[in-house]
């Protein structure tokens, strides 16, 4: 079942987003069972919103190459993430 993985993490900024999207590449080596990323920076901070075929999945990319990456780069503080089953998924477009 596909998961939806929704992530606040107000110490992110715009320069280090950027420098974990070049060291981690995840545009260009997808991860297993990534299925759509949109990132944000709202009033509230860093803000992203993920479909994954499987939480597991997720896990494993952020076990094995997004904290490497994020410690690396130095960001502060922790995500507060949540992660919900997919009821229904819709993307015309992309």
């Amino acid at each position: 079942m596909a998961v939806v993985m929704q992530m606040h993490w107000p110490e992110v900024t715009k320069d280090q987003y950027e420098q974990v999207r070049r060291e981690v590449k995840w545009e260009t080596d997808v991860p297993k069972g990534a299925k759509f990323h949109v990132a944000w920076f709202g009033t509230d901070g860093f803000r992203v919103i993920d479909l994954w075929d499987s939480a597991a999945e997720f896990d494993q990319f952020v076990a094995n190459r997004l904290m490497p990456a994020v410690k690396k780069i130095g960001v502060q503080g922790e995500p507060k993430v949540i992660m919900s089953e997919a009821h229904a998924i819709f993307a015309p477009n992309v």
